[in-house]
């Protein structure tokens, strides 16, 4: 890690699963060595998208980098003390604090960075990720939108959009946004299984099973698409397997009746 750390990087996937989408929501990481935290290298590799006129500190961001959140959190709140108006300080203190899982501090100080006029692709697509997975549909559409407006190369932003979408039941833009990133990089087993559940949601479902039914031939390791196949083919007796929550997730999707 010989790299001043001061870029932004598309990380692995965050493990935010749904049982039924079988999903996690794409994050970009930070990280300044071309790799994301941990040295594993980025699933769509270093984007060197960065603030116009800002870089944050290197000590700092190096604990970012390492994944040492307590460090990284209190070596940016004592940048932020002598530079408050740092909108990228900003923004890694919010990273750190989700990567911690205080969503709260996280949205406030993404916030504090979108004041502060931070425009930067993966800083909204981050943004967007926190307010969907707070429940805040309509702020995470905004933010997303934003993400895809700045990068619109990029799969991720159309993705999580999408996400958005689906869970607004704007089953069409939905279905858009995920086609669009899967045209971009057709490797997204998420993304594919998120466009088979927007068939079944539409009770399209012949459509549904040919798409689980590829995806479970091409990505035998991909759990949810056997899944959605077996809830699908058995609907009760599938669903009972499962927990309460997921059976209303199933009944909602599929109109099953799991009792």
């Amino acid at each position: 890690m010989n790299q001043r750390i001061t870029t932004i990087v598309i990380r692995l996937s965050l493990a935010f699963s749904i049982m039924l989408a079988g999903t996690s929501i794409a994050t970009a990481g930070i990280a300044g060595t071309g790799s994301s935290p941990g040295g594993k290298t980025a699933g769509s590799g270093a984007t060197g998208v960065q603030s116009s006129d800002q870089v944050c500190d290197p000590t700092a961001d190096y604990f970012l980098g390492m994944e040492d959140y307590g460090e990284a959190i209190a070596t940016h709140r004592r940048v932020l003390a002598a530079r408050p108006a740092d909108a990228l300080a900003h923004y890694h203190l919010g990273f750190a604090y989700g990567m911690t899982g205080d969503r709260q501090r996280e949205i406030g100080e993404y916030r504090k960075a979108a004041a502060l006029g931070l425009r930067q692709w993966d800083f909204y697509l981050n943004l967007g990720r926190a307010l969907l997975e707070g429940g805040d549909l309509t702020g995470a559409a905004g933010a997303l939108k934003t993400a895809v407006a700045l990068a619109p190369e990029r799969p991720e932003g159309h993705f999580n959009l999408g996400l958005a979408y689906e869970r607004s039941g704007m089953l069409v833009a939905a279905l858009d946004e995920l086609q669009t990133s899967l045209r971009l990089d057709p490797r997204q087993p998420d993304a594919r299984n998120m466009v088979g559940l927007i068939y079944a949601e539409e009770h399209d479902y012949p459509h549904a099973r040919e798409i689980w039914i590829e995806l479970a031939r091409t990505e035998p390791d991909f759990e949810p698409a056997r899944l959605n196949l077996a809830i699908l083919d058995g609907g009760a007796q599938a669903a009972r397997e499962h927990s309460p929550t997921d059976r209303n997730t199933m009944r909602a999707a599929f109109a099953f009746d799991p009792n």
